[in-house]
């Protein structure tokens, strides 16, 4: 966008990842007190602190994404008059929320998307979902492109990038042999991605399959959406599981496994499996919103029930049983993403629909 003309402002709550972007994009990132949690106090001094950097700089547009910084930076940009209030949505943890608290955050979506002039769910199942609740007007409602937050750089995820040789120390590395089947799971280890159902399938299919293995990439949320105990101690001791915790760098794990398994209760677009079908992995899916438009059930991956340890069983012993099933699946990944989901196809749409808001607005020509 700063090439095209923008100029451009970054905000954020802080974080490890602060200092890589602001190498990468040259800019400073400013600081806000956003919180994950509901925090009331710390909320409204995050909106006070985003209005006086919204009236500062007075853009013509503001961009939020993830359902904090969605209600505090939509919030904060009505307030302070910004003409083109622009969110993105990109999963809703209210999916798998029940009781006092789901009409809390109904609510607070609710306000979000009035605050906004235009909603963008990064999946088009999330759309419906959108239109179903009645969060907004249709008309509010846009997908861009094919949908994705951001799309995928699949210059930078390809599996040409790794030798053989560097697959074979990783392997070395990690206790894997070449005659394992290896799963890999990349994401928060937590209970709404479906980590207990995988965990305990695994486990039984440890007892009847000799040689598979299961990469865990992330770490947990104890606070946040904690495991079972059971989970846990099965994490723990069996030795067919490997838990790396989180990694900079997600890519030589695609590249020494053999399929992705994201068995997810909710979801906007994800980017893991966008990425492993980008890496050349078929990936078994919950048949949620994103995942099920990224993954054709049995093309470049398969699709099975939300919260089914015996379909989620059956999947996965079936791809460790049929690799002829796997070399079609792997022919079709990458050229799925390449054709739907690049990242500069993304990129160009989102300029294209910034450029047309502006023109509408009669804030450029």
């Amino acid at each position: 966008m700063q090439q095209k003309g923008f100029e451009v402002i970054l905000a954020s709550a802080n974080g490890k990842e602060i200092e890589q972007i602001e190498k990468n994009t040259g800019l400073k990132v400013n600081i806000l007190p956003l919180t994950r949690k509901i925090s009331p106090v710390t909320d409204l001094k995050a909106v006070y602190q985003t209005y006086k950097l919204i009236k500062k700089h007075q853009p013509d547009i503001v961009h939020t994404h993830t359902p904090k910084a969605g209600i505090i930076g939509m919030l904060a940009a009505k307030l302070a008059g910004v003409p083109i209030r622009m969110h993105t949505v990109a999963g809703m943890p209210l999916m798998e929320t029940k009781g006092l608290k789901r009409k809390i955050l109904n609510l607070v979506e609710k306000l979000t998307y009035w605050c906004a002039t235009g909603v963008y769910p990064n999946s088009y199942g999330l759309k419906a979902f959108i239109l179903e609740n009645k969060f907004t007007r249709p008309e509010k409602v846009k997908v861009i492109a094919h949908g994705s937050s951001n799309g995928i750089d699949t210059n930078y995820f390809n599996p040409a990038l790794f030798s053989e040789n560097e697959k074979t120390e990783l392997k070395r590395l990690l206790g894997i042999s070449n005659k394992d089947f290896v799963f890999i799971f990349v994401g928060r280890l937590v209970s709404d991605k479906g980590l207990n159902e995988l965990i305990s399938t695994l486990n039984r299919l440890s007892h009847e399959v000799t040689h598979i293995k299961l990469l865990l990439i992330g770490n947990e949320e104890p606070k946040l959406d904690p495991l079972l105990p059971q989970t846990r101690k099965i994490i723990r001791e069996n030795k067919n599981i490997i838990s790396t915790g989180w990694v900079e760098d997600v890519r030589p794990y695609f590249a020494v496994s053999n399929a992705l398994v994201f068995p997810s209760y909710r979801e906007g677009l994800p980017n893991v499996v966008l990425q492993a079908n980008a890496m050349g992995l078929p990936a078994i899916v919950t048949d949620i919103n994103g995942s099920n438009e990224i993954i054709n059930q049995k093309e470049n991956g398969c699709i099975i029930p939300v919260k089914d340890p015996d379909k989620l069983y059956e999947a996965m012993k079936k791809f460790i049983s049929d690799r002829d099933l796997i070399h079609q699946m792997k022919l079709k990944t990458r050229p799925n993403i390449v054709n739907r989901y690049e990242q500069k196809i993304v990129w160009q749409a989102l300029l294209n629909e910034y450029q047309q808001l502006l023109k509408e607005r009669k804030l450029i020509q």
